[in-house]
């Protein structure tokens, strides 16, 4: 238990902390509750009824987020690479431009389709 001594005590330390602001914000904070405080706030704009599945949401913001995360992938199966080149010789050299060559593909597949554009 000795190594984790330290650790028990922060983490103790830390509870005790968020415990204590938690509660003076509530024996302090002014308690005046009125309908503006317990509606939704949308940057500004008075918040509409929505309709029963939720309206409908642009198909854009889904091509994006799709693309972030295949060119995030990408560049997180780089960085190993990166950090072990030395060690991994010709026959991964290839593989990897191989597989920068498929994702460069992929990028202008996108890029002509218009996925990029943010008009």
């Amino acid at each position: 238990m000795s190594p984790y001594l330290g650790i028990v005590i922060l983490l103790a330390l830390a509870s005790g902390f968020v415990g204590l602001t938690i509660l003076t914000s509530l024996i302090v904070g002014p308690g005046r509750y009125n309908r503006a405080k317990y509606d939704s706030y949308e940057c500004g704009i008075e918040p509409t009824p929505q309709p029963v599945g939720g309206g409908r949401f642009p198909v854009k913001y889904y091509i994006t987020a799709m693309l972030f995360i295949v060119f995030d992938i990408e560049i997180v199966f780089l960085y190993p690479w990166a950090v072990s080149f030395d060690l991994l010789g010709t026959f991964a050299l290839v593989e990897m431009i191989l597989f920068i060559i498929t994702v460069f593909i992929a990028y202008l597949y996108v890029l002509r389709r218009g996925g990029l554009d943010w008009d």
